[in-house]
């Protein structure tokens, strides 16, 4: 899904790079924290991703894509393909919550029709569909982040990147906008989160990839702790937990064996941690109801969330994206580019188009 091979970058005047040969595969539907010190190359390394910035040796492919042969005029239609949400969320302040997700969604060229379709789906995803009124300036950090995060996965995105998400924020706020990621990652969505918070990286246990000095020097693949500095520049290799077996009893009429069932049991368990769990499409047995069930139904609003929960879970797969063997040296991959604002305005109905014509009948 995220692969960036050897990338390294030098800004003007700097004779230290930014980012020193780094190398990183994220797979799909993963949940990887980015964590190092201010000035690691955390912002720069999502610049590469998103674009921003160009690598001064490397390669970076997305989704299947080698961002080498964008070009210039297809970066704003590559970019609608990632969900970035930033620490100081960029809300128009003149627009209202609705018409701030609606915004992206008109520049992706959505039609009116599904633009009020989609939006109140996305708002009610994120838990602020009674406050689809209300301006910016009228919410509170969270909310506002919540704002921007639906604003960021109205597309559907299949890559979700967070700088620094829970920056601005207290701590029970800071948990509620990660409880909001992880439910967005059970969905099938991939995350990369920046973040400084060592509370929130251990309470979740997910990968975690710390930079230093532009160099990858911790890779955590499972159960990954925040820590910045280690003994060396070398990446720490977490050490694998040790079962301890104990010896089965010896009877007289049963030969010994070394393996006990205890240990094949926490061998089990072992291996079940380390395997990523993704929503399955099976939908439960049906259940008859009784008049126990029917006098206690689930009240309106817990159905319209789970309503759209199913709209994002069953979003529509991106179109194939080109393989790096169909195309020769040189070659640029063909995106369709998005359509201009003039366009868009030719689909919109005139006044003149929606009057009912009158016949004369003399």
């Amino acid at each position: 899904m995220i692969l960036l091979d050897r990338i390294t970058k030098i800004y003007p005047g700097s004779e230290e790079p930014v980012l020193d040969n780094v190398s990183l595969h994220i797979e799909p539907h993963e949940f990887v924290f980015l964590v190092g010190k201010s000035g690691a190359g955390k912002s720069t390394l999502i610049k590469m991703i998103t674009k921003e910035e160009q690598p001064d040796s490397g390669k970076i492919i997305i989704g299947g894509i080698d961002l080498d042969y964008v070009k210039k005029r297809h970066i704003p239609h590559y970019r609608r393909r990632l969900g970035v949400v930033f620490q100081d969320y960029k809300l128009l302040p003149t627009r209202t919550v609705f018409e701030n997700v609606a915004f992206a969604l008109e520049i992706a060229g959505m039609s009116s029709r599904e633009i009020n379709r989609t939006v109140p789906k996305v708002l009610d995803l994120v838990g602020l569909e009674s406050k689809s009124s209300r301006f910016p300036a009228n919410l509170s950090g969270g909310e506002r982040q919540r704002v921007a995060i639906a604003r960021s996965v109205a597309r559907q995105p299949k890559i979700l990147i967070a700088d620094e998400p829970t920056g601005n924020l207290d701590v029970l706020t800071r948990h509620e906008i990660i409880d909001l990621l992880k439910r967005i990652n059970d969905f099938g969505t991939t995350l990369l989160v920046t973040t400084h918070d060592e509370n929130i990286v251990n309470d979740l246990g997910k990968r975690v990839i710390t930079l230093k000095a532009g160099k990858i020097v911790d890779d955590q693949k499972y159960n990954g702790v925040y820590r910045l500095d280690t003994a060396d520049n070398s990446p720490i290799i977490a050490p694998r937990p040790q079962i301890i077996r104990t010896p089965a009893p010896v009877t007289p009429n049963r030969p010994t064996t070394s393996r006990t069932r205890s240990s094949r049991i926490s061998k089990a368990t072992a291996e079940e941690s380390l395997k990523i769990l993704h929503p399955t499409n099976k939908k439960p047995a049906a259940k008859t109801p009784t008049k126990a069930t029917t006098a206690k139904s689930a009240p309106a609003k817990k159905l319209e969330r789970d309503a759209a929960n199913q709209w994002y879970a069953a979003s529509r797969p991106l179109k194939a994206a080109p393989k790096l063997s169909d195309f020769s040296m040189g070659q640029t991959v063909k995106l369709k580019p998005a359509p201009s604002m003039t366009q868009v305005a030719k689909r919109k109905p005139t006044a003149s188009a929606t009057k009912t014509k009158t016949k004369r009948v003399i």
